[in-house]
């Protein structure tokens, strides 16, 4: 490996994943490239955000991608009708839009392979990554699936945490927020720039952060 970098929260601005992809990391063959999960919802393009990382999975790139809360209302909601209304609450029905589908049963078996698929964490050295954090009270937070897609917490006393950094997303943080955490050396460091909330003020930036040397690289959504 490299080069290692990770990505959070695309939601659907595949635009923007691509440019910052293709472009300002160049991301090659020999780098590895973890995604934090949420790459549908909110935005126009969940469909094109999933093709373009399977097809880099399936030409040869080190790409490791995650599961986060929306891919997992996603699946409820195709395992059971009922959950449907929580994830129209999230923007689901934009991702039906991407898929050119008015009913979630219609999605083609490879997206819900795809979906099913995904772990909940990735180690490397004293790194964890994750979509959203981990429930500090479990005896093994690695094992509460829960946690790591809805919990954020900003420092972690399990002894399976504490001497840790946890690179995560779901909570939406401006650049100058994330580039404070990593000047200060915080144990938990949030990448997620709020690409898809463009028209707030502080946000609409996808930014890679480039472990290996801490280097923080946004894009203002496209």
């Amino acid at each position: 490996m490299n080069r290692l970098f990770a990505i959070s929260d695309i939601h659907g601005c595949f635009d923007t994943f691509y440019e910052l992809v293709t472009k300002r990391i160049g991301l090659t063959r020999s780098d590895r490239l973890i995604l934090l999960g949420d790459y549908i919802d909110r935005g126009d393009k969940s469909r094109e955000v999933i093709d373009f990382i399977t097809d880099l999975v399936s030409t040869g790139y080190d790409v490791v991608p995650l599961a986060g809360n929306h891919e997992a209302m996603l699946l409820d909601s195709f395992r059971d009708y009922s959950m449907l209304p929580l994830w129209f609450m999230n923007s689901g029905e934009t991702t039906l839009d991407s898929f050119r589908i008015d009913d979630i049963c219609k999605i083609d078996s490879r997206y819900i392979e795809f979906f099913t698929s995904l772990s909940y964490y990735h180690t490397w050295k004293d790194f964890v990554f994750v979509h959203a954090g981990f429930n500090d009270n479990a005896i093994d937070p690695f094992g509460d699936i829960n946690g790591m897609i809805w919990e954020c917490h900003t420092g972690y006393e399990h002894p399976e945490l504490r001497n840790r950094t946890i690179i995560h997303g779901h909570r939406p943080k401006t650049v100058d927020h994330v580039l404070g955490r990593i000047a200060s050396g915080s144990r938990v460091i949030p990448i997620d720039t709020g690409c898809v909330y463009g028209e707030e003020t502080g946000y609409g930036f996808l930014s890679a952060l480039r472990v290996d040397t801490m280097e923080l690289i946004p894009v203002a959504k496209i």
